[in-house]
C-alpha cells in the first residue's frame, strides 16, 4: 500500500499550513521554509505561475495522503463527471472512506483514519472495507466494526471529532450516513482548486 511516509513538519513548513493535522513542532517554526538557511533571497523571489500551481497540487496530495497516480486518475474522474472540475476534484477526496472516517472523528488524523481502514476496523453498510481510496456513495453507512469499538485511538478521537452537515452521525451506534458529497463551501480545506485544474489544463 503505497503512502508517504517522510517527514511530515518540513512539509507543512513548506507550504505554511499544517496540513498533517496538529504538530508542535510546525507550530515553533510555521513562519520559517524548511531548510538550514531559513528564508533566503531567492526563496522570497516572486513564484511564476506555474510554481504556484504546482505547490497548489502538491498541497492538495498531501492534505488528503494521495499518491501521484492516485490524484491523476482523480483529475480524469472530475474531468469526465458533471459540474465544476475542480470542486468535483476536491468532491472525490472529500468521498475517499479514509477522508469520510477522519471527518466522523474516528482518527484524529487522516493518516490514523487510514490506518483503521487498512487494518480491517472499519465497515461501509455492515461489510468490512479495507480499501482506503474506497468511493463513498450516497446513503452509504459507515461505522466502527463492533470488535474495534473499544480501540483506544476510537475513543480518544471521538472526543475531538468535528461536526459536518453532508454526515449524520450515530454517537450510540460509532457509526455516520454519508448523506451527500460535500459542496466547495462546506469543505474547510485551504486549496486553490483552479490552479490545480490549470496545471493539469496545460
Amino acid at each position: 500500500m503505497a503512502r508517504y511516509i517522510g517527514p511530515k513538519t518540513k512539509i507543512a513548513r513548506k507550504f505554511g499550513v499544517a496540513i498533517f493535522g496538529d504538530d508542535k513542532y510546525f507550530e515553533k517554526r510555521k513562519n520559517q521554509p524548511p531548510g538550514q538557511h531559513g528564508p533566503n533571497k531567492r526563496r522570497g523571489a516572486k513564484k511564476s505561475e506555474y510554481a504556484n500551481q504546482l505547490n497548489e497540487k502538491q498541497k492538495a496530495k498531501y492534505t488528503y495522503g494521495i499518491l501521484e497516480k492516485q490524484f491523476a486518475n482523480l483529475y480524469v474522474k472530475a474531468q469526465r463527471a458533471k459540474g465544476v472540475t475542480g470542486e468535483v476534484l476536491l468532491q472525490l477526496c472529500e468521498s475517499r472512506l479514509d477522508n469520510v472516517v477522519y471527518r466522523i472523528g474516528f482518527g484524529k488524523t487522516r493518516a490514523a483514519a487510514r490506518q483503521l481502514v487498512s487494518h480491517r476496523h472499519i465497515t461501509v453498510n455492515g461489510e468490512l472495507v479495507n480499501i482506503p481510496s474506497y468511493q463513498l456513495k450516497a446513503g452509504d453507512v459507515v461505522a466502527v466494526r463492533e470488535k474495534s469499538k473499544s480501540l483506544e485511538v476510537v475513543t480518544n478521537a471521538l472526543g475531538t471529532k468535528s461536526n459536518y452537515e453532508w454526515l449524520q452521525y450515530n454517537d450510540e451506534k460509532q457509526s455516520a450516513t454519508f448523506i451527500a458529497a460535500p459542496e466547495r463551501i462546506q469543505i474547510p480545506e485551504d486549496i486553490k482548486e483552479n490552479l490545480i485544474v490549470e496545471l493539469y489544463s496545460k
